[in-house]
């Protein structure tokens, strides 16, 4: 197994500052050690305690620190910015006073959206890192590691299934302790916890609030701000469900995906079963694999691209209808089958027609072999990501095996 770096879709631009987002263990600090020039960078980790107790308690002491800063240092880099959200004001008065280029990373937009009202008010490229695609893993990419265990970059450093094991278990329980307890972002922690096995139980499923609130033991509307938790920690996202009415569409069961698979299986406590190709938990794991790769290459190659599923009154359902600035609508079933028959596009094909009759209606699955079936085009997975979902940039990076 490589244990080599992997280069990223995402380059920081030297003469910008940024705001770089992402869930932990995602990579932020490396990529930002990479690619910016590290004897011209002052750095603050606000993950010691020592920094984050001094800067809290005197913000404006970063100014006084970049004064003294020889004009030799170009960059300030400051890791783990929603630690201390009262810095923002300060960092984005020193971007207007001062020539120097700052790289804020936080994993919270909770907190930052709290400490501050403008998160920098453009003054900083607001920017997304999220786990490995499988074009970053490019030829080390193995679907069955990917659908187990995620792709975060220590998982695909990790010399063994059992470390790779251990890093996820380990995972969750970090996220509770830094993350939810010691920033007080629930005052009980108990019922979060009990939540948290329940919403990875149901990742990718249309959500039931109420019946969520009963297995946890606390009302829906407890419920649905853990979610908000979740997806402002970056631990998730929504997918709504699609109407054509905004209004219906927002009285519709969304559903919600964690960020990573292998995130998602850590918290069900499913790791030690081993996935089977075929299996019913193997599909649902394809499903999310590919929903988590389409969001993740449309944000780098900058696509402002919506995603929602549909299921219709008579239980008939697609995947992902992707509305795309400019183009037709595409909606997306996704078949983990390794042979793709009339059948399965048969739902694709009548349903899509009703919503869109315009629509590119495609299949994503582990066919080998492209081909048309009743209007509806059947790809290999990583060529339908190629085609749809990748820019200029993506576009160079090798695409995964077959």
């Amino acid at each position: 197994m490589s244990s080599r770096h992997y280069s990223r879709h995402l380059v920081l631009e030297k003469g910008e500052s940024h705001l770089l987002l992402g869930a932990r263990g995602t990579g932020k600090s490396t990529l930002v050690n990479s690619q910016i020039p590290q004897d011209k960078t002052f750095s603050i980790d606000l993950l010691k305690p020592s920094e984050e107790d001094r800067l809290s308690q005197d913000p404006e002491l970063l100014i006084r620190l970049v004064k003294q800063l020889p004009p030799a240092v170009t960059h300030v880099f400051i890791d783990e910015i929603q630690k201390v959200p009262s810095l923002l004001d300060v960092v984005h008065h020193l971007i207007e006073k001062t020539n120097r280029k700052f790289i804020l990373t936080g994993s919270s937009a909770r907190k930052l959206k709290r400490g501050s009202a403008n998160l920098l008010a453009g003054r900083a490229l607001a920017q997304f890192l999220f786990p490995l695609t499988s074009f970053e893993l490019g030829e080390d990419f193995d679907l069955k590691k990917a659908l187990s265990y995620g792709t975060l970059p220590k998982v695909w450093a990790s010399s063994s299934e059992r470390s790779q094991r251990k890093f996820l278990e380990t995972y969750a329980l970090i996220y509770l302790k830094e993350e939810v307890q010691l920033e007080q972002i629930v005052r009980v922690i108990d019922p979060f916890r009990k939540f948290l096995f329940v919403a990875a139980q149901v990742n990718g499923k249309p959500l039931n609030f109420d019946a969520i609130a009963r297995d946890v033991g606390v009302d829906g509307k407890t419920v649905k701000n853990y979610f908000q938790i979740l997806e402002d920690t970056l631990l998730g996202f929504f997918l709504e469900a699609f109407d054509t009415s905004v209004r219906k569409r927002l009285r519709k069961a969304p559903k919600f995906f964690f960020f990573d698979v292998g995130v998602a299986r850590a918290l069900a406590r499913q790791l030690t079963v081993p996935l089977s190709p075929g299996s019913y938990a193997w599909g649902d794991a394809f499903e999310h694999f590919l929903l988590t790769e389409m969001k993740r290459l449309s944000a780098y190659s900058g696509n402002q691209f919506e995603f929602s599923y549909i299921r219709s009154e008579r239980d008939v359902e697609i995947d992902v209808i992707c509305e795309r600035p400019g183009q037709t609508q595409l909606m997306i079933e996704i078949k983990s089958t390794t042979k793709i028959t009339a059948e399965d596009t048969k739902s694709l094909s009548t349903l899509g027609r009703e919503i869109s009759p315009k629509a590119e209606l495609v299949v994503f699955s582990n066919d080998p072999i492209e081909q048309k079936l009743g209007g509806v085009l059947c790809l290999p997975w990583q060529e339908g990501l190629a085609r749809f979902f990748t820019g200029p940039d993506i576009s160079d990076f090798r695409a995964p095996p077959r």
